[in-house]
């Protein structure tokens, strides 16, 4: 059974199949039992599914569902768990390490199944009382931090999606692909490891961008490995895709499937769901002057010396001690006053300012490179 769009619905689903729910939607469990990724969702529940999102609600006793369906969205009736097997040996893996603290990377191209794979894996190691952090390193898919960010928390409880979780601590790197700022991408993931470690935790779940195909990537993910040193690599793929990969690198390694409900997104749904994301963390924004006395700046070469060049460049607004603030665009650089304008939501001042390489408008749409600066956000002081 399919249906798509626009419509209110109510589904009777039997026990072992599985409800596939693609967003916009709102999905309630009226009666009976489900489970979304590990997640034992209870009845009266209202599960919000966000537009390029799709979650599978596998049923274990007969259940009752009250559907809304956005415009585009779509639900799909199939037999049996999209979480494949190998997924909950993957758990028992985990489990079996005798040593704590157990870093767990986990690697896989773009639209494999990635995000899912560790939102089931922290919530069966949540469900089982064990300390568990996520990090995050999909800089242009970001769940826990804001896009061009790598960024962790600590999970206390089961949930139906990383993007519910708030970010403890991110890295701003500035950009959506790692393959333009490799060095950063290993030095902000090792930073955020680093400091999980610190905080006594029984698990960490790094989860990884999908840069993976290629001499280049291959060479990324090896460095990146021997940086991080997980004890285990899970590699999720659909044929054959990770042979170099696995091969290149030294670390035990588990190949795990991708789930039969993965989707591929199109680079303009991926680039809409980080639009979406920037809207978020930069909600409320207002326009604050920064002092460039007060402040240190980093990868400040994006400034240039033609008043407004830079304007809707991306920053990453941090503390003194290094604490990640929030996002900021910047709005305006006084050349003779020696201020920064910078419209963020951010409430505290900041000490440190990180410049990114992407560009909003001022409806925090990316501007391609050739857009007008004129592009930048518009925001009174």
């Amino acid at each position: 059974m399919f249906t798509q769009g626009g419509k209110i619905l109510e589904q009777t689903v039997e026990r072992g199949k599985t409800l596939l729910a693609a967003g916009p939607a709102a999905v309630l469990l009226v009666s009976g039992k489900a489970e979304v990724l590990g997640f034992q969702v209870k009845d009266n529940r209202r599960v919000v599914i966000r537009d390029g999102k799709h979650l599978p609600f596998f049923v274990t006793e007969k259940a009752v569902f009250d559907i809304s369906l956005g415009e585009n969205a779509s639900i799909k009736e199939v037999d049996g768990n999209t979480v494949p097997a190998s997924w909950a040996d993957a758990v028992k893996v985990l489990m079996g390490f005798p040593k704590k603290p157990v870093v767990a990377m986990v690697m896989g191209k773009a639209d494999s199944g990635k995000t899912s794979f560790c939102t089931y894996l922290v919530n069966n190691l949540v469900n089982t009382k064990q300390k568990t952090a996520i990090l995050d390193g999909d800089l242009g898919q970001s769940d826990v931090g804001p896009p061009c960010t790598v960024a962790y928390a600590c999970v206390t409880k089961p949930l139906i999606e990383l993007y519910e979780l708030k970010a403890e601590n991110a890295f701003f790197v500035g950009v959506t692909s790692p393959n333009e700022a490799v060095d950063k991408m290993i030095e902000g993931l090792a930073l955020m490891k680093s400091e999980i470690i610190s905080r006594t935790v029984d698990f960490v779940i790094i989860n990884t961008d999908g840069w993976v195909e290629g001499e280049n990537a291959a060479q990324y993910k090896v460095q990146l490995a021997k940086k991080l040193e997980p004890d285990i690599i899970f590699c999720i793929q659909q044929k054959n895709e990770l042979a170099p990969l696995i091969e290149a690198t030294a670390f035990k390694k588990i190949v795990v499937e991708s789930s039969s409900a993965v989707k591929q997104r199109s680079p303009e749904k991926r680039r809409l769901l980080r639009e979406m994301s920037y809207a978020k963390y930069l909600a409320g924004a207002k326009v604050k002057s920064l002092p460039l006395s007060q402040l240190k700046l980093e990868e400040k070469a994006a400034l240039q010396s033609k008043q407004d060049a830079e304007r809707g460049l991306l920053l990453g607004l941090y503390s003194a001690q290094r604490k990640f603030l929030g996002l900021g665009i910047l709005h305006e650089f006084d050349h003779k006053r020696k201020t920064l304008k910078v419209l963020t939501s951010v409430s505290a001042t900041p000490s440190i300012v990180a410049f990114g390489k992407v560009k909003l408008n001022e409806s925090f749409k990316e501007a391609h490179l050739n857009e007008s600066n004129t592009a930048a956000p518009q925001a009174k002081v």
